[in-house]
């Protein structure tokens, strides 16, 4: 099967002025539908997707990659038994196959580029219950949350990367006749990518977090490599062959997209990050990681996502109930494993004021841990909600925890009904006066009991500032505080939730309206997506010469 790159683009430029609307308007706005629904995506869909994945399992994973050797890192949370092996490449074959891509892919444009990026997402959408599968599978996410994080808002945030792109690139022409008095110049203006990127990809969410910058690198010009997570290669291996396939199909070099696999015990992200050809890095994980890379990898522009404290102002509400709802909810969503979940409430020790009377710190406390109760409370529904704890760090974090105060409400174990070898844990709150300022990943919330709201904006400035966050949050009727936090979040650059009672959750955001991280902080150096995430990715380069006169 062959395909032009002009029918591409015509197949799908209704798609992509849409989201150029959308990142400018910033309302609510969605390619993919994020219902796994048989209205809407057909009566056979989710089990032709089960059976697809399933095909997949105990084999070669179909790519037509060089492979050295073939291996099969990952392990599922939910202990499925995966079995698949992946081709391992050399570093030296990686880099000179995208080398070799790289000027038919530069030459392309944006057109052309914009095309087969928007027929890659096509074909995901189409494959997305087998995605979905392979992102429960690999992470430990519930099938809902697997099917909607790791399908629709991943492809929609890849979307708005190549719509921020495709912007970038074609906010001015191409060339153009420039005269001064007796001088004529022809000039023209040529996109030039910035070099190979490199996409490395985290375990729990191995498509939302890599997507974007996969197709920011590609829609700019640049072939990338992509590196997954052992823990979880399959979905990011689908997404390289459905990328291959799409450049085979239309004329251009398939190693423009490459899978990169490593394993835990000989990993290979620090020795391609320093190689002088990688020249765009795109990292989410460990803080300890990204800071090396951006402190190493010097010849490459490096977009990292790392560890922050997410905080919760809690000064007043007029909606007791919602707010304890809401937050439990948050705090039980995929046990936590978020980057975006809530780790720090900070509570006046005196209390707070609400629409049913004044609830002291402990009353406060007790709501929350509550509501968390209340969604756990059947084992079948709560996995639901929980999935399963994605590695044993996150074991060994709540057992720190449970040491470092009061436990308000201990993490308790639950049996799943599905997979008898899955890990499941609840989430911990500990009421604490200290060892809270960094980031405690899981299903851990420290309960800081402060001497005022005041002292708790102060700690909030403090440990955001320090440390960063990827979310922020304020319960409050008055507009004072309210306007306060909202000063103090400005000033350590994070975004900021208030007063949610309802289905809205401070650890969810949304595409082509909500931002992903600030890049203001030090848990992230770049946004979830703005112009800023796709610019560096290429240069202009002009050339000029003299018309010579008629």
């Amino acid at each position: 099967m062959t395909v032009t790159t002009t029918d591409l683009f015509a197949t799908h430029e209704e798609l992509l002025n849409s989201a150029l609307r959308a990142i400018t308007e910033r309302g609510y706005w969605s390619a993919y539908p994020e219902s796994p629904s048989p209205k809407v995506y057909g009566e056979t869909a989710a089990a032709d997707g089960k059976a697809a994945f399933e095909a997949l399992l105990g084999k070669d994973f179909p790519l037509d990659q060089p492979a050295d050797e073939w291996v099969g890192p990952e392990r599922s949370p939910f202990g499925i038994p995966l079995g698949v092996r992946y081709p391992r490449t050399s570093p030296d074959a990686l880099i000179a196959a995208a080398k070799a891509a790289l000027p038919s892919w530069r030459d392309a444009g944006p057109r052309v580029r914009a095309g087969v990026c928007l027929e890659i997402l096509a074909r995901l959408h189409r494959r997305v219950f087998e995605l979905a599968n392979a992102v429960h599978a690999t992470t430990g996410q519930a099938f809902v949350m697997a099917f909607q994080a790791g399908g629709p808002h991943a492809l929609d945030r890849a979307l708005e990367a190549v719509a921020y792109g495709y912007a970038e690139q074609t906010r001015q022409v191409g060339s153009v006749v420039w005269t001064k008095k007796a001088d004529t110049l022809a000039k023209t203006y040529h996109l030039v990518p910035r070099g190979i990127g490199l996409v490395i990809g985290c375990n729990t969410f191995p498509t939302w977090n890599s997507w974007p910058g996969l197709f920011a690198s590609l829609i700019t010009g640049n072939p990338v490599l992509v590196k997954p997570h052992p823990g979880a290669v399959l979905p990011l291996a689908i997404t390289v062959q459905v990328a291959r396939e799409v450049l085979a199909e239309a004329g251009l070099d398939p190693n423009t997209v490459q899978l990169a696999v490593d394993t835990r015990e000989a990993p290979v992200a620090k020795d391609l990050a320093l190689r002088p050809e990688i020249r765009l890095i795109d990292f989410t994980g460990s803080t300890a990681f990204g800071d090396w890379l951006e402190a190493n990898a010097r010849q490459a522009q490096v977009y990292t996502e790392k560890a922050g404290v997410n905080t919760v102002v809690v000064d007043s509400t007029d909606d007791f109930a919602g707010m304890c709802r809401n937050l439990g909810f948050s705090l039980t969503l995929y046990s936590g494993q978020m980057c975006t979940t809530p780790q720090n409430l900070l509570i006046p020790a005196g209390g707070i004021a609400t629409e049913a009377g004044h609830k002291s710190f402990d009353e406060v406390v007790d709501g929350i841990a509550g509501a968390v109760r209340a969604i756990t409370a059947d084992p079948a529904k709560a996995v639901e909600f929980t999935g399963a704890i994605v590695n044993d760090d996150v074991v060994d974090r709540i057992a720190a925890a449970r040491k470092m105060g009061d436990v308000v409400l201990d993490s308790a174990e639950l049996a799943h009904p599905a997979y008898a070898d899955a890990v499941v844990r609840t989430p911990m709150i500990v009421k604490v006066t200290d060892g809270y300022g960094s980031e405690c990943f899981g299903p851990v919330t420290f309960a800081v009991p402060t001497e005022s709201t005041a002292q708790s904006i102060d700690i909030f400035r403090e440990t955001v500032g320090e440390k960063g966050a990827i979310t922020a949050a304020v319960y409050s009727t008055d507009e004072s505080v309210l306007d306060a936090v909202e000063q103090a979040a400005m000033e350590v650059g994070v975004h900021l939730s208030a007063n949610l009672t309802g289905g809205i959750f401070v650890n969810q955001s949304a595409a082509f309206s909500d931002f992903h991280a600030s890049g203001a902080n030090p848990a992230a150096n770049a946004a979830l997506t703005d112009g800023a995430f796709v610019a560096s990715r290429f240069r202009i380069v002009q050339s000029r010469r003299p018309v010579a006169a008629a």
